[in-house]
């Protein structure tokens, strides 16, 4: 069954891509539930071929005994603080076994330059590192397994000419370093499709290969995350 985040049964999916880590992937157990959370690429991740509705055909095949349940709770234009201040009502009080974390998009390219020169609208790296490790605290206290997605990519140039490839570079890192302090199984979406355009996007092109708009997700890349996702949990995408 596959549900929206107001779900009562969920298994926390807050964003990932590319499992990392040498010790082998946690297997899914029956009765996990499971949630994913993250902005507005994740709130897309239910269309017919979004990767939530693929990684939960993948499981539910795989498992039909396993009685699963997914819950989207992805919303558009949220960062981490945003992920923060609903944690608990769309996240910990569905009572979650596992909570995949996919963020950071905005955290990024929400920064503006103003007139007067300042930088705002994004999320400080400061706060961002303090804010994924105050989620996967109250992910792991409320007895949850969390899995710490990087953001995928603003921009499909393979050349790392895209306007923000810097800083969301940056951020990617913040995201690792949260994940290996925190002993927290890292799912590098970043570093998935980077290495998926540097094969298959001969052409630089900005977006129409795993995005629509160099972020939101193609066909293409909902299949790619769903792969990545799938992965850390020890499932295939068939």
């Amino acid at each position: 069954m596959h549900q929206r985040f107001f779900s009562s049964s969920v298994l926390v999916l807050v964003a990932v891509a590319c499992f990392a880590g040498d010790e082998a992937a946690k297997p899914l157990v029956k009765g996990d539930k499971i949630v994913f959370l993250g902005d507005s690429i994740t709130a897309g991740g239910s269309s017919p071929k979004g990767y939530i509705t693929l990684a939960t055909k993948a499981i539910t095949t795989a498992h039909p005994d396993f009685e699963l349940t997914t819950v989207n709770a992805g919303i558009s234009g949220h960062k981490v603080p945003n992920l923060q201040g609903r944690l608990d009502k769309d996240v910990l009080s569905k009572k979650p076994t596992i909570v995949f974390i996919y963020i950071g998009i905005n955290d990024v390219w929400h920064w503006k330059k103003q007139p007067d020169g300042k930088m705002t609208g994004g999320t400080p790296k400061d706060k961002y590192e303090e804010g994924l490790k105050d989620l996967i605290s109250r992910i792991t206290q409320a007895g949850a397994r969390a899995l710490l997605c990087t953001p995928t990519v603003i921009g499909e140039k393979a050349s790392g000419t895209n306007n923000s490839d810097a800083m969301l570079e940056e951020y990617c890192e913040i995201s690792r370093k949260v994940a290996t302090e925190t002993k927290t199984p890292l799912v590098d979406l970043h570093k998935a499709f980077l290495d998926y355009l540097k094969a298959n996007n001969p052409d630089n092109k900005e977006r129409g290969i795993l995005t629509a708009d160099g972020v939101h997700l193609s066909d293409a890349g909902n299949k790619l995350v769903a792969e990545q996702m799938l992965k850390a949990v020890g499932e295939e995408l068939k």
